[in-house]
């Protein structure tokens, strides 16, 4: 390979001399290409080129990894948020609404809190990309416990009416719908509910039974009444619809969580946005305060549009625009300042930087309920993995128990063992009582060996100090010599006795008479005093030999 050909930013290395483990080599030149293909220039040692040729493959799979990830770009003709939403005229750039909507500059209200109210807001151009993202921030507020009808989002080919009978749009749409459904028309409890529904232009909503039969998907989720604005963020990308939902409990943007998710979803191409809400018998407040539309782009599209680059007019011509609309905001300010000279706009400016002490109150303690609802959510989220592993190794040691039965039993050893169903939630309880009962137990032994190791340590402790512990004089232990002498006096009265007898077999004549003298008497008991005083002076020596040694 020609070095010269070589851009000098894509080379690692210049030729230069290198000192590694006393070799000394010329590492060259190495560069990766974008095929992931490594080219040496010169040979290079083994110990740099294997480093080389890791990184040149971490970073292939990066760039793999990264060519999946759709190229965003924001669709503003397809969007709207405050500030100034709504021209001094009252129209909304490049969008056009109609019946009850009300636009002002902080919201577009499609359906005010009164009975029988229908609104719309749609796009005035359709789509000219295949794949969009969309999150729109609502609000459903009213007064009741229980509101109607509902806010619904459109993708259709055409701009529907402004007052139909779907959620204020027309019904027997082509493209799809998603409706934030707050009323319960079939009495199933199953509301405030969101629902994707599929429509090919022919069907009629099935609004008897809030329209399950027809739906795509849905989940359960409350957005009514919530002390943040809801979410919505709604993808269409590879014929993939996901729609997240940001329940409005927490002040995090990106607080979403999983409602719906379909694939091998067709839907129309250059298809008109729309928002659309009514009310019944009972009414809300149907606000958007955005609309923000992002067009997805895979990397094919992205390299075959040539980075999506904007050509020289079309960038003139949005300067142009850009700049014609700030001469038009500068002269509305200024034609005002002229109609009203007495008020301070600055002023009014400056004060919406600022916070009264109820709004201070209220968002410390919004941030506080955030936080607690965090901390409870990720609790739950532990409990219910912890619950989760205990029953699947439950369930795991119940189906090894059974499957060894079964071989036991005369199965194949070669066959796999059979399923049993799981175990219940009643005994998984019961498992985790006796666990508690357990460890209860646990703690109980483990206190009472510890008050007999405590009190062991005090009778230890009171015997080094008592005076046992102390060398005695040499003595007589009286009471032991007085049990001693009882001893031997009953066991002389005993061969005395037993004397006796043999006395009696011997001799006819002592039966008249007492056979034992008194001299007897006293031989005996001399000798068992002799005795057992030889007995406590030898024990005494001994022990005063023994003391010696202390």
């Amino acid at each position: 390979m020609d070095g010269n050909a070589i851009d000098s930013k894509r080379w690692l290395r210049k030729s230069r001399p290198y000192f590694f483990k006393h070799h000394v080599f010329y590492d060259g030149a190495a560069e990766c290409s974008s095929a992931g293909k490594w080219h040496f220039k010169m040979k290079m040692a083994p110990e740099v080129r294997w480093p080389a040729i890791v990184v040149c493959i971490i970073a292939i799979g990066l760039s793999a990894v990264l060519a999946q990830n759709p190229h965003k770009k924001f669709e503003y003709k397809y969007s709207f948020k405050p500030p100034y939403l709504a021209q001094k005229d009252g129209s909304v750039p490049f969008w056009e609404y109609g019946g009850n909507a009300i636009a002002s500059a902080e919201n577009v209200r499609i359906a005010p809190s009164l009975r029988s109210q229908k609104g719309a807001i749609w796009t005035k151009q359709p789509t000219n990309f295949d794949w969009w993202e969309v999150n729109i921030v609502f609000r459903v507020t009213g007064r009741g416990r229980i509101g109607a009808d509902g806010l619904a989002f459109w993708y259709t080919t055409s701009k529907g009416s402004y007052d139909g009978t779907v959620f204020g749009s027309s019904d027997q749409w082509n493209g799809l719908g998603i409706f934030f459904d707050s009323f319960d028309n079939d009495n199933k409890h199953n509301n405030p509910y969101i629902m994707a529904v599929l429509n090919d232009g022919t069907k009629q909503f099935d609004h008897a039974n809030d329209g399950t039969t027809q739906l795509l998907a849905g989940c359960l989720r409350d957005f009514r009444n919530k002390p943040f604005p809801t979410r919505a963020k709604i993808e269409y990308y590879q014929n993939t619809l996901t729609v997240l939902f940001h329940n409005g409990m927490t002040n995090n943007d990106q607080d979403f969580e999983m409602c719906l998710r379909a694939e091998n979803v067709q839907l129309p191409k250059n298809g008109y946005f729309g928002v659309s809400a009514a009310t019944g018998g009972l009414a809300d407040d149907h606000d958007v305060l955005h609309f923000l539309t992002t067009s997805l782009h895979t990397t094919s599209q992205t390299v075959s549009d040539g980075g999506r680059k904007i050509s020289t007019e079309e960038e003139i011509k949005l300067g142009q625009e850009y700049q014609d609309y700030q001469k038009k905001l500068e002269q509305q300010k200024e034609d005002y300042r002229r109609q009203h000279p007495d008020e301070q706009p600055a002023k009014e400016e400056f004060d919406e930087w600022f916070e009264t002490d109820n709004q201070r109150e209220l968002r410390q303690i919004f941030s506080g309920q955030s936080q607690m609802f965090d901390a409870l959510r990720e609790l739950n989220r532990k409990l219910d993995e912890v619950v989760g592993r205990q029953e699947r190794t439950l369930s795991l040691i119940a189906q090894v128990q059974v499957g060894g039965v079964q071989g036991a039993a005369g199965g194949q050893p070669g066959q796999p063992i059979q399923l049993i169903d799981t175990i219940r939630r009643p005994e998984v309880d019961a498992v985790l009582n006796n666990q508690n009962a357990i460890l209860n137990t646990a703690r109980e032994i483990k206190s009472f060996v510890g008050e007999v190791h405590s009190k062991a340590d005090t009778i230890l402790n009171n015997q080094a100090r008592g005076p046992t512990a102390q060398v005695q004089p040499i003595g007589y232990d009286y009471q032991a010599l007085i049990s001693e002498m009882k001893d031997g006096l009953n066991r002389v009265k005993r061969d005395i006795e037993h004397a006796n007898v043999k006395l009696d077999a011997g001799n006819k004549d002592c039966r008249t008479g007492n056979c034992l003298t008194t001299s007897m008497f006293l031989v005996f008991l001399a000798v068992q005093m002799v005795i057992l005083l030889g007995y406590n002076i030898y024990r005494d020596s001994k022990e005063a030999q023994a003391k010696k040694f202390y």
